[in-house]
């Protein structure tokens, strides 16, 4: 099976289909890892609304997905960045998602995105108001007993002026938290407001008082994601974690490694492209339950160069990739985003997606893959 690809100069040259579609793994119900895959969302392409305006969302085929990740054995983070939280999909359709997801699969293992995003960052005069803010998103979602997943917030980057601030509104929020969560720390590559987190553009500094947050707070954190990009930034902050505390990765450069682990210990996941690598994941991890480490690097290895490619710079831009396989996957209809984010890569990235995702097996139905390639093709006139 071949298809004309065209280069960066709108040349063409056949491309010959070689992978063959990766072995599902399901994860059994003690699995070696903990691994949540950050889900996206399918939008409604009827809609009405302008791209700028509400978000539409396609809940059956949204919900769809869902079903399928957790016939996986795979947790499921919700709402979280890869779902265009902040970035397309607001408060009032995040919450809708967590209600659906909660009672859809009220057995699944879901975490659930809480931060500040109906707070314009604009708005915020001071910290009451971030506080505020958080704790308004974690009584809904904790009225669902829903599981929480603190995540970042651009209004308390904005006005906070100390890594104190940063303390008194974490021991505020983890407070009112009835049950453990997972922070998550968000680098500025895949939110450019998120700068200067936890009070210090310096990741030694940023990483004590984080550390400090946890430290006061041991009880009410399950662990925390951390999305910089950097294993070795992960490392040194894997092996200061009190013991009670686990580390979710959120590299997407370099989650075997990381995954595996070393003498010290290992991290959990809570991954993005754990969204269309969801059967190499559930596979891997199965491998690795059984003690086949080279089994187990030998599923996700080959994937690293198409991760990488789906999370370069501009890093947060990474959901049109996500959406795109997931179209070509089959689980929806049509390569639409809410707010217009499928046009956020340009054609030769949507090329080199294609070729690696087939040369990592992940082309799940080849034949509808280049059949739906082809049609993007034809739009823009290739």
């Amino acid at each position: 099976m071949k298809l004309a690809l065209p280069d960066s100069h709108g040349r063409k040259s056949d491309y010959v289909l070689t992978g063959s579609p990766i072995k599902a793994g399901t994860l059994g119900t003690n699995p070696a890892r903990i691994v949540y895959s950050a889900a996206h969302v399918v939008a409604d392409p009827f809609t009405e609304n302008d791209p700028t305006g509400r978000a539409s969302v396609d809940w059956q085929k949204t919900l769809e997905f869902r079903h399928y990740l957790a016939s996986l054995g795979l947790g499921i983070a919700e709402a979280m960045d890869t779902a265009q939280r902040g970035m397309g999909l607001d408060w009032a359709g995040a919450l809708e998602l967590i209600k659906r997801t909660r009672e859809d699969l009220p057995n699944a293992r879901v975490a659930n995105g809480c931060g500040t995003d109906h707070l314009n960052p604009a708005d915020a005069r001071n910290l009451d108001d971030v506080i505020r803010a958080y704790l308004e998103q974690v009584e809904a979602i904790q009225k669902l007993d829903a599981r929480i997943i603190l995540m970042a917030s651009r209004a308390l980057a904005r006005v906070a002026k100390s890594p104190v601030d940063y303390i008194t509104v974490y021991d505020r929020v983890l407070a009112a938290c009835d049950h453990p969560v997972i922070l998550h720390w968000l680098g500025d590559m895949f939110d450019p407001q998120l700068k200067g987190y936890w009070g210090s553009d310096k990741f030694e500094d940023a990483l004590e008082t984080s550390l400090e947050v946890i430290a006061r707070n041991v009880k009410k954190v399950d662990g925390i994601k951390i999305s910089l990009l950097d294993k070795d930034k992960e490392i040194i902050m894997r092996r200061r974690l009190p013991e009670s505390v686990k580390m979710y990765t959120g590299d997407d450069f370099n989650y075997p490694e990381l995954i595996a682990g070393d003498a010290q210990g290992y991290s959990h996941a809570l991954l993005g492209i754990f969204d269309p690598l969801a059967p190499a994941a559930a596979h891997a991890v199965t491998l690795l339950g059984q003690g086949d480490v080279d089994g187990f690097r030998a599923v996700l290895d080959p994937t690293v160069p198409l991760s990488r490619l789906i999370f370069r710079a501009p890093t947060q831009f990474y959901k049109t990739g996500v959406v795109f396989l997931a179209w070509l996957n089959g689980f929806q209809d049509h390569f639409i985003m809410l707010g217009g984010a499928q046009a956020m890569r340009p054609l030769p990235y949507f090329c080199d997606v294609f070729r690696l995702a087939d040369q990592a097996g992940l082309l799940r139905k080849p034949d509808l893959a280049v059949e739906r390639m082809t049609k993007l093709l034809a739009i823009y006139g290739a």
